[in-house]
């Protein structure tokens, strides 16, 4: 199997291993459309990403981009302990998984400002009001609200059947939403599963991946993709 792999921002070149089929490639960090097109174009069965947990969600936005899901395993090596790591049972430094480990499906989340989102997504702290499909999680206001990807998400069924059936069904639910409010002896947490969430709440900073959007807004969208990541793992 041909495997082409990542080095993202300033990583460490003595830690990556090499060997057959393998080929490496230094990329900046949150690589780009130009950094990253002619070397997807000629990757073979397996992407391998090592960086940070944005390094990881810019390499997938663009196999997204490039309709390169279904036929990409994607190994991601992160280089810290981060909520993509946590979430998707990845241990910092570990190419043999990532190299080597069968694909399995991972719910893809998408937001409406054109990202994805493969750790947690964050608004901190937040006023206003928060959908999860019919439920409303928040009304008022609150320490913090994370989205991540569930785990635990039945997969979707594949690409080729009919997407409005796959956003349809049930089994579909792909999000978490933890809500954190403060309470007189200790904070509450509660969590909502869904297919999407809506958010409108006073101007506030949304995070994404470690990274904050560059100014700050008033409504966000999330929700998930109606394609599954084939990640090793």
């Amino acid at each position: 199997m041909s495997t082409t792999a990542l080095s993202c921002g300033n990583v460490e070149r003595a830690e990556r291993p090499s060997g057959d089929g393998v080929q490496w490639f230094d990329v900046p960090a949150a690589p780009a459309r130009a950094d990253l097109d002619p070397l997807l174009a000629d990757a073979g069965e397996r992407l391998v990403v090592h960086g940070t947990d944005i390094d990881f969600a810019s390499v997938v936005l663009r196999l997204l981009r490039k309709n390169r899901l279904a036929d990409l395993i994607v190994g991601y090596v992160p280089v810290a302990d981060s909520p993509a790591a946590r979430l998707w049972g990845l241990r910092p430094g570990d190419f043999d998984r990532a190299l080597t480990a069968a694909p399995r499906p991972a719910a893809l989340i998408r937001d409406d400002s054109g990202g994805v989102l493969l750790g947690e997504g964050s608004i901190e702290p937040i006023t206003g009001q928060v959908y999860c499909d019919d439920e409303q999680v928040l009304n008022g206001a609150a320490t913090s609200i994370t989205i991540s990807p569930d785990p635990a998400a039945t997969p979707l069924p594949e690409p080729t059947s009919d997407p409005m059936n796959a956003m349809l069904d049930p089994a579909a639910d792909g999000i978490l939403v933890t809500t954190v409010r403060r309470g007189l002896l200790r904070s509450r947490r509660t969590v909502a599963r869904g297919r999407a969430v809506q958010a409108s709440f006073r101007s506030a900073t949304v995070h994404h991946d470690g990274v904050a959007h560059p100014r700050p807004m008033e409504k966000w969208v999330w929700y998930r993709h109606t394609e599954d990541l084939r990640l090793a793992r």
